[in-house]
């Protein structure tokens, strides 16, 4: 069995270089890769596309690297949690892709799968759809849509061994399973990391094979973007 388990953040991230293209699970704050983020943000590398569900908000997940501006492009599908975010696409600092959620995550499982493209029916007849080649298929027309190509995908999991297999807790299970093994690395950390063996194999959302690096993550905030509360009665 190949050990894929590498002893810090830093070990992880080995190899990134300005103007690469990143992969970020998680959907709002839940399940984001917050130790490799924050490694990120510390190396200082710059001219960043990010692949993400959304862009994280002003002072925590994603926002912290768009603050530095060190994100060109970001593909995403919701963005309204972050008013930095909102500013640099008003003022053209930021290229924005915004796509449909569901084709979001189609064209990372396509990357993953070693698909080139996929044909979608989502955005048809939209500015989704401009430039793009169409196609009918049982009298509906679908939307030529491309797999992504990444340098690297960061995960995060609740569970990991030092094979790279991995458990996804709750609604951290969301673009994480998705992205793992759709870049050219996948870099997943752990708030457990398990000896290969504890994990019970019914129970395993992703193989290692998915997986090139693991490492244990700290110190999680796990942030909530808009907490409600009920007052007493």
């Amino acid at each position: 069995m190949i050990n894929k388990k590498v002893n810090s953040v830093n070990e992880a991230t080995k190899g990134i270089t300005d103007n690469m293209t990143f992969m970020l699970g998680g959907f709002g704050l839940s399940g984001i890769p917050e130790n490799a983020i924050a490694a990120l943000v510390k190396s200082g590398v710059k001219g960043l596309t990010c692949i993400s569900n959304n862009a994280g908000v002003d002072d925590f997940g994603l926002g912290l690297l768009l603050h530095k501006k060190q994100i060109n492009k970001m593909v995403s599908s919701y963005v309204g949690e972050n008013d930095e975010f909102e500013r640099q696409m008003l003022s053209g600092e930021l290229d924005v892709e915004l796509i449909p959620q569901g084709t979001l995550a189609e064209r990372c499982r396509a990357a993953q799968a070693g698909f080139p493209a996929i044909f979608t029916p989502a955005g048809y007849g939209t500015e989704v759809a401009e430039g793009k080649e169409t196609r009918e298929f049982d009298g509906k027309m679908y939307v030529l849509e491309h797999a992504f190509k990444a340098d690297f995908a960061f995960v995060k999991a609740w569970k990991g061994d030092a094979a790279g297999n991995l458990m996804f807790k709750g609604t951290a299970r969301n673009f994480n399973p998705c992205m793992a093994g759709a870049a050219k690395i996948t870099v997943a950390e752990v708030e457990e990391l398990v000896p290969v063996g504890e994990l019970a194999p019914n129970q395993i959302h992703i193989p290692g094979i998915f997986v090139q690096r693991i490492f244990k993550g700290e110190k999680y905030e796990k942030r909530i973007e808009q907490r409600t509360v009920r007052q007493k009665a």
